[in-house]
């Protein structure tokens, strides 16, 4: 059950301590008692009644850390594949996101903490901006608290202004009942036009006075600019726990400013190269400095893991490499953007970001938060020659053999431990048939399928021939 703890060891695995070394440590243990890593080392010695895990064959490594999740937008996974930035706006924002009900916020939730668990994702922040009503709130922190992995709700509502919903009575006495423990943290979650007004300023305020982060989709194409960023700085409302989501489309004086007051940015590849925010930004963030953490966005679109944020994000980085290359007239010889770096930004990254020092790599005296990569069953999963590289390039979600939170297994033998699946697919399917009446069978078909641009092929002045080649077969 997950609610009990004994100790637990991971014998003989490949442990990637993701310490400031980043030591790899052939056939070693990781013991852990109570919530934390107890030893790590060869053939240690347990207290008896300790749970055994065979990790041989295997990649032992920190819980990874989504930093900007839209989990409840879960419940329609899938749905806008083939939106853009602006058809999801436009759904959201504008027409049907004020659809959505406490319970449609509960089931979204759900499904996405035991997708962001099974995928060895041990810490989310859930960037919560349908919360229209504290009712929503209660909803989405009930879902968090019933999956057992860790959580931080970033408080958010699209329907409404930051200044006029951080200010009402409701939400204040909604931070103040939020349970004091280090399984849910707390943000505040909404985006700075670039009004020279700075209409943001009275919910940065309550952010201040609060004493929490705001994180806040900067860089975005069309939406969020440079202004923002200077609106922010020039207010003193920059700090080291500030988290830019995105950061696409900044120029050189905004991640310097970025930089220069300690905040981090919070990349989703899949989301940049796919819906239109701006090219994927590592390439920049890199050269000012500034620190990364790696997150998925949203399950109506995208994937829920971050071997697939890893992954992309390395191919983007290494694309815009080359291509800055050959405009030169010139090659890349050794990549500067390496497989150890993109595990590092989803493990060790999101725990700077979050500001949680005992998160993030595997030590003693660390929380227990730990994944075992194991797959007796996959070819993909020897030899294991490299283990960065094979986190980042050949690992997959179905790999993921255990996993621990705060001292707990909530994963074993590759299902989910405490996790009534069946539960939340009756909940899901209710939003499901919620939202598809609310739209009606038209709207719901034209909203999964926009329309399609007209293209032109263009002439190709080497076609000059009829010729197809010979297509007789012979027998």
């Amino acid at each position: 059950m997950v609610g009990e703890r004994r100790p637990v060891v991971l014998r003989n695995g490949t442990v990637l301590t993701l310490n400031s070394a980043h030591d790899v440590l052939v056939d070693h243990d990781v013991l852990v008692v109570d919530d934390r890593i107890s030893a790590i080392g060869p053939r240690l010695q347990v207290p008896e009644g300790t749970e055994e895990v065979d990790a041989s064959n295997g990649l032992v490594m920190p819980g990874m850390i989504d930093t900007h999740r839209h989990m409840w937008q879960t419940a329609m996974r899938g749905y806008g594949a083939d939106w853009t930035l602006t058809q999801y706006f436009v759904w959201y924002y504008l027409e049907w996101g004020k659809v959505f009900r406490p319970e449609d916020i509960h089931a979204g939730n759900l499904l996405a903490a035991a997708e962001a668990l099974d995928a060895g994702v041990t810490t989310t922040v859930d960037w919560s901006h349908g919360l229209q009503t504290t009712d929503h709130a209660e909803a989405a922190v009930a879902a968090l608290r019933t999956v057992p992995g860790r959580f931080v709700l970033a408080y958010g509502n699209i329907q409404d202004s930051p200044a006029s919903w951080t200010a009402k009575p409701e939400f204040l006495d909604f931070v103040r009942r939020l349970p004091s423990d280090d399984m849910l943290g707390f943000q505040l979650a909404f985006d700075v036009t670039g009004d020279p007004s700075f209409p943001e300023k009275p919910a940065f305020e309550v952010a201040r006075d609060l004493g929490v982060a705001v994180t806040t989709h900067a860089g975005v194409w069309g939406a969020t600019n440079d202004d923002g960023i200077k609106l922010m700085h020039d207010n003193g409302f920059m700090t080291p726990q500030s988290i830019y989501v995105h950061a696409a489309t900044l120029s050189a004086d905004s991640y310097h400013r970025i930089a220069a007051t300690g905040g981090s940015i919070s990349v989703s590849t899949e989301s940049e190269q796919s819906a239109g925010q701006g090219y994927p930004p590592t390439w920049a963030i890199r050269a000012h400095g500034i620190p990364v953490s790696l997150s998925m966005d949203t399950s109506v679109w995208w994937s829920g893991d971050l071997f697939s944020a890893m992954r992309t994000t390395l191919g983007a980085d290494r694309a815009r490499e080359h291509m800055s290359a050959h405009a030169q007239n010139d090659t890349v010889t050794h990549s500067a953007l390496r497989a150890e770096h993109v595990v590092e930004w989803a493990t060790v990254g999101g725990a700077k970001a979050l500001g949680r020092d005992d998160l993030g790599s595997l030590e003693v005296g660390k929380k227990a938060d730990i994944v075992l990569l194991r797959n007796e069953n996959s070819p993909a999963m020897f030899p294991i020659l490299n283990p960065y590289g094979h986190v980042a390039f050949q690992a997959q979600r179905s790999d993921v053999d255990t996993v621990i939170v705060n001292g707990r297994i909530v994963k074993r033998d590759h299902r989910l431990v405490g996790v009534d699946l069946q539960a939340i697919r009756n909940q899901v399917e209710q939003t499901v048939e919620h939202l598809r009446k609310q739209l009606g069978d038209e709207a719901w078909e034209k909203g999964m399928n926009p329309d399609i641009p007209e293209s032109k092929v263009l002439d190709n002045p080497y076609t000059y021939t009829e010729y197809r080649g010979d297509t007789r077969t012979s027998v």
